[in-house]
């Protein structure tokens, strides 16, 4: 890119001029009119998310190019959908820019949307795009599922297990690494390219849904669950509440990633993997049986961690007593407007 084209900027060129040039990474079959028009197939309900983020609170130059808060943005909708049982359809792209914003920046963030959805073979189907003091970035995603899959926050049941996909705490650390790059010294190159890709460049594990469905088919249960975004702890109690029961966390059970072993402390690991967010893995209830069967089937990347009880807390107990336990909640953990 010459350096004309790279100072370019949006008030340089207008709001139709910058559509134009965003019209690449669109659908071309479904953009165009006033409204996109989506195609669910037959006895299939309707799914819908929306993420908005905002420069200096979700994403910023410091830790993140814009390509990575384009795809970080996707990764975010479809993990949603993940958390319902949904297949992507398509998504929508709402756009608050100032004027002097670079045009070059704002391909690139399309460009990291772009990149996350191809493997997904989900589309971009339209959007807005207003001005803005501060930059604004605002995504609906829309997916399909049967209606007898859809998950739920508000089914688990007493003796579920509690199933977690992945590991926890990766994304906290990439971040503390890239706002701390003195951090993380005792750390091998490979450790760290690590972490901080996590960050970066999560993947929703819609990956899960296909297994999931292969043991439904196989009895009748009900599955429930959400994605750890706002942290594990988070969506346990967030189930919890829903469900009006309560939960046994095993502290040797949650699965933290390697490079924490000779980096961070017993109790910062934890911290990073109950409250740092961000993971956008799966935490789903289920019977005994199938719990253990989707755990075998996706192997190292899943973990029984828990059961649901009947009490009205979410309890961390370290079955070698250790620790005692601890009632877990969400003060800790990221809320918005909160000091």
């Amino acid at each position: 890119m010459n350096s004309e084209l790279s100072s370019l900027k949006v008030q340089d060129i207008g709001e139709q001029g910058l559509l134009q040039r965003l019209q690449r990474f669109c659908s071309s079959e479904i953009i165009g009119d006033d409204a996109a028009v989506l195609v669910t197939e037959p006895e299939q309900s309707l799914v819908v998310t929306t993420d908005v983020l905002v420069d200096g609170v979700h994403f910023s130059n410091v830790t993140t190019s814009p390509e990575d808060a384009g795809w970080r943005a996707v990764a975010a909708n479809l993990s949603d959908l993940a958390a319902m049982g949904a297949s992507p359809l398509g998504i929508t792209v709402g756009l608050g820019l100032p004027g002097e914003m670079r045009v070059s920046w704002v391909e690139r963030l399309y460009q990291g949307m772009t990149e996350c959805l191809q493997k997904y073979n989900t589309p971009i189907v339209g959007g807005d795009i207003v001005r803005s003091p501060v930059t604004t970035l605002a995504i609906t995603a829309f997916g399909q599922v049967h209606p007898s899959q859809i998950i739920r926050r508000s089914a688990a049941q007493v003796g579920d297990a509690i199933v977690v996909t992945g590991v926890h705490g990766a994304s906290r650390a990439g971040l503390e690494l890239l706002l701390h790059p003195e951090f993380g010294q005792n750390l091998n190159n490979a450790d760290k390219t690590a972490l901080i890709h996590a960050h970066q460049r999560p993947h929703p594990r819609l990956d899960v849904l296909p297994l999931l469905w292969k043991i439904l088919n196989s009895s009748s249960f009900l599955i429930t669950g959400m994605d750890s975004s706002d942290g594990l702890a988070d969506a346990v109690i967030q189930i919890c509440r829903a469900s009006g029961v309560g939960a046994i966390l095993e502290r040797s059970q949650i699965s933290l990633p390697t490079a924490f072993e000779h980096w961070l402390t017993k109790e910062q690991a934890l911290e990073y993997a109950l409250y740092g967010g961000e993971d956008f893995e799966l935490v789903l209830c289920l019977p005994q049986e199938p719990a253990y069967d989707l755990v075998q089937q996706l192997g190292q990347s899943a973990a029984i961690v828990g059961r649901i009880t009947s009490e009205s807390t979410v309890m961390l107990h370290d079955e070698k007593e250790k620790f005692p336990d601890q009632v877990l909640n969400l003060s800790q953990g990221f809320q918005h407007f909160n000091h």
